[in-house]
């Protein structure tokens, strides 16, 4: 089974850390550690990222 980058239903804000988090087998808490170091350092372009990733990636489907 080929895996798929989804938003994920483990979400605090829409699910894209999550996603991330699942597609690369991370630790969701990691991810979103990671990603808000991201955001301080780089002048908050981690913001503009996440809305690109929010846009494109796929919400998951519920089964």
């Amino acid at each position: 089974m080929e895996k798929k980058l989804m938003r994920s239903d483990d979400k605090v804000f829409a699910g894209v850390c999550g996603g991330l988090a699942e597609y690369f087998d991370f630790d969701p808490v990691l991810v979103r550690v990671a990603y808000a170091f991201l955001t301080i350092f780089t002048a908050f372009c981690g913001v503009l990222l996440y809305i690109v990733l929010w846009i494109v990636m796929p919400e998951k489907q519920k089964l």
